[in-house]
């Protein structure tokens, strides 16, 4: 039995598709179903079936593909406890992260490891809260947030590890009438415009929520994802939006002001599946994020 056929009938089970397979592993259709026969011919069982346009996992098939996780865990602690003897740390860790995050934790984590045996693979996206978990597939960490609570949507089944506590404000112009006073609540925030999030994005959960309070619904002007892109449009006085405490930088006609009454705060947090969790390089990571994020935290209280 061989490890990358768990792994193949893992993300088969996981993206549905041999297409999509390919696409995230950088293969072919044709040479992942070579692999398939391979395996099916080496363990003496059908592991897919055909199904409308495609295929599907066995029975057989989809119990190889639930013990790919427990497989590949006991062999990263093996490497984990090589990697101690060897006295540190090593290796490759993939990283993706949600660029307001990223930019509060990644330097401090380049520095960090700098003269460590551990070298970084980042890629940065904004996602819905929910799609996170899915990007555990592609990367060993993936900084994540969530207005909910400490694990992300879909993510119950992954290794999380809370980074960070960050405090939500609102940004408005600074000639806006409501920027003279010390904090905001719900009530007055009827009547207002904003600069928003796409649906589904975890800051608009703030939106959703002054909504439900005051009975009254906000006008989104215009939806964006990037947060330096949302900051100049405040400053032109475009509409009001909700930033993160600790990577807003200071603009000239931009002023942050807290929001009472309501939760708003979010929880950032190191996604990982539990045997990419299990290597030694990357539990390594996690910690200094960890160490990061709460000097972070400790800095905004």
């Amino acid at each position: 039995m061989e490890v990358r056929h768990l792994e193949l009938l893992r993300e088969l089970s996981v993206r549905g598709t041999l297409a999509a397979v390919a696409e995230a592993t950088h293969r072919t259709p044709s040479a992942l179903s070579q692999q398939l026969r391979s395996a099916e011919r080496e363990l003496g069982v059908r592991l897919v079936e055909p199904v409308s346009r495609g295929i599907r996992l066995t029975a057989e098939g989809q119990l190889l593909a639930d013990s790919a996780d427990e497989v590949c865990r006991a062999l990263a602690a093996v490497q984990a406890r090589l990697d101690a003897m060897a006295g540190e740390p090593r290796g490759t860790v993939r990283i993706g992260t949600l660029p307001s995050a990223g930019e509060a934790l990644l330097p401090g984590l380049v520095t960090r490891l700098r003269d460590s045996q551990i070298s970084l693979d980042i890629d940065d996206f904004d996602l819905a809260e929910a799609d996170f978990a899915a990007r555990a597939l592609d990367a060993d960490i993936v900084i994540a947030h969530s207005l909910t609570g400490d694990v992300p949507a879909g993510a119950e089944g992954l290794t999380c590890t809370v980074i960070a506590r960050e405090t939500l404000d609102v940004a408005l112009p600074a000639d806006h009438p409501l920027a003279d006073r010390a904090v905001l609540a719900p009530q007055d925030l009827i009547g207002t415009t904003w600069v928003g999030v796409p649906a589904g994005y975890p800051f608009d959960t703030i939106l959703l929520t002054v909504e439900r309070i005051t009975g009254h619904a906000l006008h989104r002007r215009i939806r964006l994802r990037d947060n330096r892109l949302v900051e100049s449009l405040v400053a032109a006085g475009v509409g009001l939006a909700v930033l993160p405490r600790f990577t807003t930088s200071p603009r000239c006609g931009v002023v942050l002001r807290p929001l009472t009454g309501l939760h708003a705060d979010r929880s950032v947090v190191a996604l990982s599946r539990p045997d990419r969790y299990a290597r030694l390089a990357v539990r390594a990571v996690v910690d200094i994020l960890a160490e990061i994020g709460e000097a972070l935290s400790a800095r905004q209280a």
